[in-house]
């Protein structure tokens, strides 16, 4: 295992929580050791452990600070406490070590647990606790009193605690770099946008305009370079989206953008006009429709008009020319015979996201669309 670099280990502020803790036991212990040195029967093999205690601990300390070999060194935490605690019987008789926490104290034997919480998660700090804290009271022959005695309590805790810790900070780290990851995908796409928009678009709007009503190539170029136009504006507001993980909200106004050819005014909020991605994408094929039918239908000098309003709890797209309007009947005919541009495209979209599609029109009077959906406001 190599080492990892801050911004790589969120849990790297445990590690050094967990080596302030370790430095701290490591104290007790060897205040523990002074103070019942005299009852020992073989002092000097207990102070021989306790130096093997000081020097693993100040070994494991820098390896799990540093990120080197973390899985082995918490390995090499248990076989340290397990055996230290087993060899309390080694340095004493048998009413000491059968009446007194082991050799290398309790508060010392929870950093293996610690250590695994950190590394593995709660429920491996619950495990590492739970076999430690059964082992420390079997090398004390207390095993039958486990369930009153608080040493496997305290353990399991400890290595919950640390393990939910551990847990979150992860969790928090990979929403902080997702989120960053968004932001850069959001800025390149804009940029691309941007150039995209000042070179490509212009280029297509101005052949478009240029041989608007010609005949020939000329025409057939100038409606194709339209075309062109209209599906890169498409392209562009669906990359230039924020990019979310679930579907996520968008902002309506930008979605709209793509679908409103130059020469048709379009008001919207200063402020984005945030809504769910599907009521969008609803919304944008339905504006889409009613503004082909208005180049289609509305006649050569008709002009249209394309409101966004946001309401408490809705919102209201309406989409109005002042053409030549619809003769009653013409619509229901057109379904008859199959048809369905105005029934699926723009009713059935908005119909679809639990809205409604309102018609205004009449002949000579123009035609207008208020495509009203609700939303669920937290």
């Amino acid at each position: 295992m190599t080492a990892e670099s801050p911004a790589q280990d969120p849990s790297r502020p445990l590690w050094r929580a967990a080596g302030a803790f370790r430095a701290a036991t490591v104290a007790y212990a060897v205040a523990t050791q002074i103070s019942s040195d005299d009852q020992h029967t073989r002092p000097a093999l207990s102070w021989t452990l306790i130096a093997v205690l000081v020097v693993w601990s100040a070994v494991a300390a820098l390896a799990l600070t540093s990120g080197r070999w973390r899985t082995q060194v918490v390995i090499g935490d248990h076989v340290v406490a397990i055996a230290l605690m087993y060899a309390s019987r080694l340095v004493s008789d048998e009413a000491f070590w059968s009446s007194h926490q082991p050799l290398p104290t309790t508060l010392w034997v929870t950093n293996a647990a610690l250590s695994t919480a950190v590394l593995l998660g709660p429920w491996a700090g619950v495990a590492s606790g739970l076999l430690l804290g059964l082992l420390s009271l079997d090398a004390t022959n207390d095993l039958n009193r486990v369930l009153i005695d608080s040493t496997v309590p305290v353990l399991v805790t400890a290595g919950l605690t640390m393990g939910v810790a551990s847990a979150a900070a992860r969790r928090a780290n990979a929403q902080l770099a997702e989120a960053i990851r968004i932001r850069a995908a959001t800025d390149e796409r804009e940029r691309l946008a941007r150039e995209v928009h000042d070179g490509v678009l212009q280029v297509l709007a101005l052949m478009r305009r240029r041989g608007a009503g010609a005949s020939g190539e000329l025409g057939e170029l100038a409606a194709l370079a339209g075309e062109q136009e209209q599906a890169l504006r498409v392209l562009l507001s669906e990359q230039s989206a924020p990019v979310t993980g679930d579907g996520g909200s968008v902002d309506l106004r930008r979605r709209l953008r793509s679908v409103v050819p130059p020469g048709v005014d379009l008001a919207a909020p200063a402020a984005a006009v945030v809504v769910p991605r599907r009521v969008a994408e609803g919304l944008e094929g339905a504006v889409r429709t009613a503004l082909a039918n208005v180049e289609r239908h509305a006649g050569p000098q008709a002009r249209a008009f394309v409101l966004v309003e946001e309401l408490d709890d809705a919102v209201v797209v309406t989409v109005r020319d002042d053409g030549v309007g619809i003769e009653p009947g013409r619509l229901r005919a057109a379904e008859t015979a199959g048809r369905m541009g105005v029934s699926k495209s723009i009713r059935g979209r908005v119909e679809e996201l639990g809205g409604e599609a309102v018609l205004e029109t009449a002949p000579g009077e123009g035609t207008e669309w208020e495509l009203r959906v609700p939303l669920a406001r937290r």
